[in-house]
Protein backbone atom coordinates (compact mmCIF):
# COMPACT_ATOMS: atom_id res chain seq x y z
CA UNK A 1 0.00 0.00 0.00
CA UNK A 2 0.99 3.42 -0.86
CA UNK A 3 0.32 6.43 1.37
CA UNK A 4 1.02 10.19 0.44
CA UNK A 5 0.45 12.64 3.14
CA UNK A 6 0.53 16.13 2.37
CA UNK A 7 2.55 16.00 -0.08
CA UNK A 8 3.21 19.51 -1.80
CA UNK A 9 5.68 20.37 -4.28
CA UNK A 10 6.76 24.29 -5.32
CA UNK A 11 9.21 25.44 -7.92
CA UNK A 12 10.45 29.18 -8.50
CA UNK A 13 8.98 30.43 -11.89
CA UNK A 14 10.55 33.86 -12.94
CA UNK A 15 11.78 34.79 -9.33
CA UNK A 16 8.14 33.63 -8.15
CA UNK A 17 7.30 30.49 -6.19
CA UNK A 18 4.61 28.15 -7.96
CA UNK A 19 2.66 25.79 -6.15
CA UNK A 20 2.21 22.28 -8.64
CA UNK A 21 0.97 20.29 -5.69
CA UNK A 22 -1.25 21.69 -2.95
CA UNK A 23 -0.99 19.27 0.56
CA UNK A 24 -2.08 16.03 -1.89
CA UNK A 25 -3.85 12.78 0.26
CA UNK A 26 -4.07 9.76 -1.30
CA UNK A 27 -3.90 6.16 -0.82
CA UNK A 28 -3.53 4.10 -3.59
CA UNK A 29 -4.03 0.09 -2.28
CA UNK A 30 -6.33 -1.16 -5.45
CA UNK A 31 -4.87 -3.54 -7.93
CA UNK A 32 -4.75 -1.35 -11.07
CA UNK A 33 -5.01 2.98 -10.49
CA UNK A 34 -5.29 5.32 -13.23
CA UNK A 35 -4.53 9.04 -12.07
CA UNK A 36 -6.12 11.53 -15.05
CA UNK A 37 -7.30 14.90 -14.89
CA UNK A 38 -6.08 18.67 -17.12
CA UNK A 39 -3.08 19.04 -18.60
CA UNK A 40 -0.84 21.27 -15.86
CA UNK A 41 -2.90 20.20 -13.18
CA UNK A 42 0.37 17.70 -11.46
CA UNK A 43 -0.21 14.43 -12.28
CA UNK A 44 3.26 13.49 -13.99
CA UNK A 45 4.89 15.68 -11.19
CA UNK A 46 2.74 13.12 -8.38
CA UNK A 47 4.05 10.32 -10.16
CA UNK A 48 8.22 11.29 -10.46
CA UNK A 49 7.70 12.39 -6.93
CA UNK A 50 6.37 8.86 -5.64
CA UNK A 51 9.17 7.41 -8.02
CA UNK A 52 11.84 9.45 -6.22
CA UNK A 53 13.16 11.44 -9.08
CA UNK A 54 12.11 14.83 -7.28
CA UNK A 55 11.73 15.50 -3.67
CA UNK A 56 8.57 17.10 -2.10
CA UNK A 57 8.65 20.65 -0.75
CA UNK A 58 6.95 19.05 1.79
CA UNK A 59 5.08 15.96 2.89
CA UNK A 60 5.63 11.88 3.48
CA UNK A 61 5.19 9.01 1.54
CA UNK A 62 5.01 5.70 2.64
CA UNK A 63 5.41 2.24 1.51
CA UNK A 64 3.26 -0.48 3.26
CA UNK A 65 3.80 1.67 6.48
CA UNK A 66 7.82 2.64 5.74
CA UNK A 67 8.61 6.22 5.45
CA UNK A 68 10.64 6.41 2.39
CA UNK A 69 10.06 9.79 1.96
CA UNK A 70 14.19 10.15 1.76
CA UNK A 71 15.14 8.06 -0.16
CA UNK A 72 16.20 7.90 -3.83
CA UNK A 73 14.98 6.91 -6.59
CA UNK A 74 17.71 3.80 -6.56
CA UNK A 75 16.49 2.93 -3.12
CA UNK A 76 12.93 3.33 -3.98
CA UNK A 77 13.27 0.73 -6.53
CA UNK A 78 15.27 -1.49 -4.22
CA UNK A 79 11.88 -1.35 -2.01
CA UNK A 80 9.96 -2.52 -5.06
CA UNK A 81 8.93 0.95 -6.75
CA UNK A 82 9.23 0.98 -10.18
CA UNK A 83 8.73 4.10 -13.29
CA UNK A 84 8.51 3.74 -17.00
CA UNK A 85 9.32 7.26 -18.83
CA UNK A 86 6.71 8.98 -21.60
CA UNK A 87 9.55 8.27 -23.88
CA UNK A 88 11.40 5.30 -23.28
CA UNK A 89 15.40 4.97 -22.56
CA UNK A 90 17.56 3.69 -25.25
CA UNK A 91 20.84 1.83 -24.48
CA UNK A 92 23.05 1.36 -26.97
CA UNK A 93 25.22 -1.61 -27.10
CA UNK A 94 22.42 -3.59 -24.57
CA UNK A 95 19.91 -6.09 -26.56
CA UNK A 96 16.53 -6.91 -24.99
CA UNK A 97 17.82 -9.68 -23.75
CA UNK A 98 20.64 -7.45 -21.48
CA UNK A 99 18.00 -5.25 -20.40
CA UNK A 100 15.32 -7.93 -19.03
CA UNK A 101 18.17 -9.91 -17.39
CA UNK A 102 19.28 -6.62 -15.99
CA UNK A 103 16.00 -5.76 -14.52
CA UNK A 104 15.05 -8.65 -13.06
CA UNK A 105 18.30 -9.30 -11.03
CA UNK A 106 18.95 -12.62 -11.52
CA UNK A 107 20.36 -14.91 -14.42
CA UNK A 108 17.41 -16.16 -16.55
CA UNK A 109 16.91 -18.63 -18.83
CA UNK A 110 16.39 -18.13 -22.44
CA UNK A 111 12.63 -19.26 -22.04
CA UNK A 112 11.94 -17.31 -19.11
CA UNK A 113 13.10 -13.90 -21.47
CA UNK A 114 11.01 -15.55 -24.02
CA UNK A 115 7.63 -15.65 -22.08
CA UNK A 116 8.25 -12.34 -21.10
CA UNK A 117 8.32 -11.00 -24.27
CA UNK A 118 5.31 -13.12 -25.22
CA UNK A 119 3.32 -11.52 -22.39
CA UNK A 120 3.72 -8.16 -24.12
CA UNK A 121 3.28 -9.36 -27.25
CA UNK A 122 6.50 -9.27 -28.80
CA UNK A 123 7.63 -12.54 -30.60
CA UNK A 124 10.53 -13.65 -28.95
CA UNK A 125 12.90 -14.74 -31.74
CA UNK A 126 12.98 -11.48 -33.48
CA UNK A 127 13.18 -9.42 -30.06
CA UNK A 128 15.79 -11.41 -27.99
CA UNK A 129 18.49 -10.17 -29.07
CA UNK A 130 17.79 -6.77 -30.69
CA UNK A 131 19.89 -3.89 -30.19
CA UNK A 132 17.73 -1.47 -27.99
CA UNK A 133 18.52 1.70 -30.85
CA UNK A 134 16.68 4.01 -33.10
CA UNK A 135 15.65 0.71 -34.99
CA UNK A 136 13.00 -0.18 -32.96
CA UNK A 137 9.40 2.19 -32.60
CA UNK A 138 8.03 4.22 -29.65
CA UNK A 139 5.24 0.78 -28.98
CA UNK A 140 8.09 -1.88 -29.74
CA UNK A 141 10.53 0.44 -26.76
CA UNK A 142 7.61 0.69 -24.86
CA UNK A 143 6.21 -2.92 -24.69
CA UNK A 144 9.96 -4.09 -24.09
CA UNK A 145 9.88 -1.71 -20.97
CA UNK A 146 6.69 -3.10 -19.64
CA UNK A 147 8.48 -6.36 -20.10
CA UNK A 148 10.85 -5.05 -17.82
CA UNK A 149 9.07 -4.11 -15.86
CA UNK A 150 7.06 -7.46 -15.18
CA UNK A 151 10.50 -9.06 -14.81
CA UNK A 152 11.10 -7.54 -12.29
CA UNK A 153 7.70 -8.11 -10.23
CA UNK A 154 7.68 -5.11 -8.44
CA UNK A 155 5.47 -4.06 -5.37
CA UNK A 156 4.26 -0.50 -7.21
CA UNK A 157 4.66 -0.28 -11.16
CA UNK A 158 4.50 3.51 -12.18
CA UNK A 159 3.49 4.51 -15.76
CA UNK A 160 3.92 8.30 -16.89
CA UNK A 161 1.29 8.33 -20.00
CA UNK A 162 2.33 5.47 -21.98
CA UNK A 163 0.13 6.26 -25.53
CA UNK A 164 2.18 9.61 -25.83
CA UNK A 165 4.16 9.39 -29.00
CA UNK A 166 2.91 5.86 -30.63
CA UNK A 167 0.43 5.24 -33.43
CA UNK A 168 -2.74 3.93 -33.45
CA UNK A 169 -1.51 0.11 -33.86
CA UNK A 170 0.72 0.47 -30.83
CA UNK A 171 -1.78 1.90 -28.67
CA UNK A 172 -4.44 -1.41 -29.46
CA UNK A 173 -1.76 -3.45 -28.69
CA UNK A 174 -0.51 -1.57 -25.43
CA UNK A 175 -4.46 -1.79 -23.62
CA UNK A 176 -4.16 -5.30 -24.47
CA UNK A 177 -0.91 -5.72 -22.67
CA UNK A 178 -2.30 -3.67 -19.74
CA UNK A 179 -5.59 -5.74 -19.62
CA UNK A 180 -3.60 -8.98 -19.84
CA UNK A 181 -1.03 -6.98 -16.69
CA UNK A 182 -4.29 -6.08 -14.59
CA UNK A 183 -5.59 -10.17 -14.88
CA UNK A 184 -1.91 -11.81 -14.05
CA UNK A 185 0.33 -9.21 -12.54
CA UNK A 186 1.26 -9.30 -8.66
CA UNK A 187 1.35 -5.44 -6.78
CA UNK A 188 -0.20 -2.76 -8.22
CA UNK A 189 -0.10 -0.71 -10.95
CA UNK A 190 -0.41 3.17 -11.20
CA UNK A 191 -0.79 4.67 -14.70
CA UNK A 192 -1.28 8.64 -16.14
CA UNK A 193 -3.43 8.99 -18.74
CA UNK A 194 -5.95 10.67 -20.62
CA UNK A 195 -7.13 7.90 -22.50
CA UNK A 196 -11.03 6.41 -22.18
CA UNK A 197 -9.23 2.80 -23.00
CA UNK A 198 -6.89 2.78 -20.36
CA UNK A 199 -9.32 4.51 -17.62
CA UNK A 200 -11.69 2.03 -18.61
CA UNK A 201 -9.26 -0.74 -17.37
CA UNK A 202 -8.89 0.68 -13.86
CA UNK A 203 -10.17 -0.14 -10.41
CA UNK A 204 -10.11 3.27 -8.95
CA UNK A 205 -9.66 6.63 -10.94
CA UNK A 206 -7.73 9.93 -9.18
CA UNK A 207 -8.80 12.79 -10.67
CA UNK A 208 -6.20 15.62 -10.30
CA UNK A 209 -6.93 19.71 -11.04
CA UNK A 210 -4.69 22.14 -9.95
CA UNK A 211 -2.36 20.31 -8.15
CA UNK A 212 -5.17 19.05 -5.78
CA UNK A 213 -6.83 15.52 -5.67
CA UNK A 214 -10.37 16.79 -7.09
CA UNK A 215 -12.33 13.02 -6.98
CA UNK A 216 -11.61 9.54 -6.54
CA UNK A 217 -13.63 6.66 -7.19
CA UNK A 218 -14.57 3.43 -9.63
CA UNK A 219 -14.78 4.65 -13.45
CA UNK A 220 -18.71 4.38 -13.18
CA UNK A 221 -18.17 6.98 -10.15
CA UNK A 222 -14.92 9.45 -12.20
CA UNK A 223 -15.93 8.88 -16.12
CA UNK A 224 -18.90 11.15 -15.48
CA UNK A 225 -17.07 14.01 -13.72
CA UNK A 226 -14.57 14.12 -16.38
CA UNK A 227 -16.72 15.85 -18.71
CA UNK A 228 -17.94 19.22 -18.05
CA UNK A 229 -19.03 22.46 -19.24
CA UNK A 230 -16.71 26.19 -19.85
CA UNK A 231 -17.58 29.39 -18.66
CA UNK A 232 -19.31 29.72 -22.30
CA UNK A 233 -21.12 26.77 -20.82
CA UNK A 234 -19.76 23.95 -24.03
CA UNK A 235 -19.00 20.48 -23.69
CA UNK A 236 -15.04 19.85 -22.84
CA UNK A 237 -13.78 16.40 -21.83
CA UNK A 238 -10.41 16.10 -19.97
CA UNK A 239 -10.23 12.23 -21.54
CA UNK A 240 -9.04 11.55 -24.91
CA UNK A 241 -10.82 8.62 -27.31
CA UNK A 242 -8.68 6.16 -29.67
CA UNK A 243 -10.98 5.14 -32.28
Amino acid sequence: MLELRNISYEVEDDKESREILKNVNLTIDDHFVAITGPNGGGKSTLAKIIAGIITPTSGQIFLDGEDITGLSITERARKGISYAFQQPVHFKGLTVKDLITLAANRDMSISEICDVLSEVGLCAKEYIDREINNSLSGGELKRIEIAMITARGTKLSIFDEPEAGIDLWSFNSLIHVFEKMRKEINGTILIISHQERILNVADKIVLIADGTVSAIGSKEEIMPKLLGTNTEGTCKTLIEKAE
